[in-house]
């Protein structure tokens, strides 16, 4: 295969470039988009695809090149699949937009959202919530007997729509309501993450973990108020103590320097507020490939529990589902092994027909956690998909 990349006098939204059936990964505007598959394959193969490829740069600015974008499941073990795109624009910090094509494919035409269309919707627990609370019961006594530090429990609900679900439009929602997250669109799968699991930019490693989450309700005094609640949360500090430790154990040992924020800040979404702890450092010559630490990191206690073998050795007795993709990974890598990979989460699964869709949310377990309130907080996180699929 062969890539040429060319700047952009105009630079499109990406999610018009996305559409109904492409690829996006995409951050305050910052991001890649694409159409078309030129190679799709398991990430272990997807490295030597990339270096494979001829690439020739016209853009002055440094294009990385065809990148491939996908899916790392929740599942330890299983491969997850990436597609490199037959057209990718991209765009970076800098103002720079730029087109990658493989083999000579031309550039359609990106149009914007169409119109809205009038439908109606149902929607349903998929998970009993009787079943939910129990599984909650199991997960905290597990804790309190000492088996597991933490456990994240989940639930499903399903989105049925009388007509099809235009996924150009619930991307262009999300962007509205959450410009500042990584919002995503692989294969039917579809969501607006504020979770960094791990970035490369050269030598720069980057962790940005949540865990610890509280409602926002649109006044800026409650909100503020449930704010300094969840800093001073023993339960919520616990919760999030568990993922930075993980995290900063399993990269330590391949940076020459890796710092973290001393205290948790509170990072806002349209919906809830979180706990989160910025994680950055330099890594060292040799160290494992991106795609190597992703999966290694994945699931993060903040998706799975710890210990994790027991964890999820707990989760999937208990919670009577697959989560597929949900609680992953999702992002992007380039040739020369920079990439970018958001926890899959905030997420949707639509049907091949776009007339229903799964959608996921869960919370971590400790000794603390009340059922009825890890139910409502499992409620306010799916109000992130809800609202950007039922919404005319």
């Amino acid at each position: 295969m062969r890539a040429t990349s060319r700047p952009l006098d105009a630079a499109p939204d990406l999610n018009d470039v996305a559409g109904e059936d492409g690829f996006l990964f995409v951050r305050d505007g910052v991001g890649f988009a694409g159409r078309g598959v030129a190679h799709r394959a398991a990430w272990r193969e997807i490295p030597d695809i990339l270096s494979s490829i001829v690439h020739t740069d016209l853009t002055g600015s440094g294009a990385p090149g065809p990148v491939a974008l996908g899916t790392m499941p929740f599942a330890v073990g299983q491969p997850g699949v990436a597609v490199i795109p037959r057209v990718l624009v991209g765009k970076d910090g800098k103002g720079n937009c730029w087109s990658t094509t493989i083999d000579g494919a031309p550039i359609p035409e990106f149009a914007p959202a169409p119109p809205p269309t009038a439908g109606s919707f149902d929607v349903a627990p998929l998970t009993p919530i009787d079943s939910y609370l129990s599984a909650v019961t199991a997960a905290r006594e597990a804790v309190r007997d000492g088996r597991l530090i933490k456990a994240v429990i989940a639930r499903q609900i399903e989105v049925r729509a009388s007509e099809p679900i235009r996924v150009h439009s619930v991307l262009t929602r999300l962007r509205n309501s959450f410009g500042s997250s990584h919002r995503y669109s692989f294969e039917g799968f579809i969501g607006a993450s504020p979770e960094l699991l791990l970035s490369i930019d050269g030598d720069v490693v980057r962790s940005h973990p949540l865990a610890g989450t509280t409602p926002r309700t649109g006044d800026p005094n409650v909100d503020d108020e449930l704010a300094r609640k969840l800093l001073a949360s023993f339960k919520d500090q616990i919760e999030h103590r568990v993922v930075i430790d993980v995290i900063h154990d399993t990269l330590l040992p391949y940076c020459s320097y890796l710092d973290w924020e001393p205290e948790p800040s509170v990072v806002k979404v349209a919906n809830v507020q979180h706990l989160g702890t910025l994680i950055e450092g330099r890594l060292r010559d040799g160290h494992p490939p991106i795609l190597d630490l992703v999966r290694s990191l994945c699931p993060t206690p903040a998706l799975g529990g710890h210990p994790r073998s027991e964890a999820l050795d707990l989760i999937e007795r208990v919670e009577d589902f697959d989560r597929a993709d949900y609680g992953g990974a999702v992002g992007w890598v380039d040739a020369s092994g920079n990439g970018a990979f958001a926890v899959a989460i905030r997420c949707a699964r639509f049907s091949d027909d776009r007339r229903s869709v799964v959608l996921t949310a869960g919370g971590g377990i400790v000794a603390a956690s009340e059922p009825l309130s890890e139910l409502a907080e499992t409620q306010a996180k799916f109000q992130a998909m809800l609202s950007a699929v039922v919404r005319p």
